[in-house]
């Protein structure tokens, strides 16, 4: 399937389930099933719930999806983004 077939759909984390899946809402509230895309796996993207993402979908089966981008948000990924402090001893 060429690149140009797939739908690109945003959402929003609604809930992990086990296997490394999970259960996006839709912006036309459709509920799908997605799993992380390898390129996130391999650059260890973590994704939680209320997470905006992108899902990227075959237009054969509108009922399951990958996750190809997690939007960033403040206070996410290295450091944690709270307030810094030293390492005093």
């Amino acid at each position: 399937m060429a690149k140009e077939d797939l739908l690109t759909l945003d959402g929003l984390i609604d809930e992990i389930l086990p296997d490394g899946r999970f259960r996006v809402l839709l912006e036309n509230d459709h509920k799908i099933i997605a799993y992380t895309a390898g390129r996130m796996r391999r650059h260890r993207i973590r994704s939680v719930v209320g997470d905006r993402v992108q899902v990227e979908m075959t237009p054969y089966d509108l009922e399951k999806g990958r996750i190809i981008f997690r939007e960033r948000t403040p206070g996410a990924g290295p450091g944690g983004g709270g307030p810094r402090r030293g390492n005093r001893r």
